[in-house]
């Protein structure tokens, strides 16, 4: 069953991530592509404000796809499209919080996840992301090298 997802809508539920953090999305998207990859599922991210817009090479790896706006339309407006264009919307689950994006998701017959419920199921039962920090005792320099590895899909130097 295909995920659809609000990202900005999920990242203000996440109590470790912040909107106001510039690399927001990608923590999101590494999120998304442990979650993936535990439970088999293809997901779709839909941001605001990308640049030019459409399916961004940089974070879509796996079964994660990630799709920026394009200039002049919103990413609620992105979703109800595609939510709208479904050839099976019955198969699809749709996270977020947004009520036109909601009502366009249950009139197509979709599952509708408020986001606040999908974020809790981001990480694996009994671990908070907060615990995972403090079990491994990784440094802050140590936590942004990892994640650098992610984002980047491979070492560096």
């Amino acid at each position: 069953m295909p995920v659809l997802v609000d990202g900005h809508n999920l990242i203000g539920r996440l109590p470790d991530v912040s909107l106001e953090d510039p690399d927001d999305e990608a923590r999101l998207v590494a999120r998304l592509q442990a979650y993936a990859g535990r439970t088999g599922k293809r997901i779709t991210v839909v941001f605001d404000r990308g640049m030019p817009g459409g399916p961004s090479r940089n974070l879509s790896r796996g079964r994660v796809e990630v799709i920026f706006a394009p200039t002049g339309r919103n990413a609620d407006r992105v979703l109800r499209e595609r939510i709208r264009n479904s050839r099976d919307p019955q198969g699809l689950t749709v996270v977020s919080s947004d009520r036109e994006v909601m009502t366009a998701a249950e009139r197509r017959g979709a599952r509708v996840m408020p986001a606040g419920a999908f974020a809790g199921q981001l990480e694996p039962r009994g671990v908070s992301p907060r615990g995972v920090k403090e079990k491994a005792d990784l440094s802050p320099d140590q936590v942004e090298r990892w994640l650098d590895l992610f984002q980047s899909g491979g070492e560096r130097e």
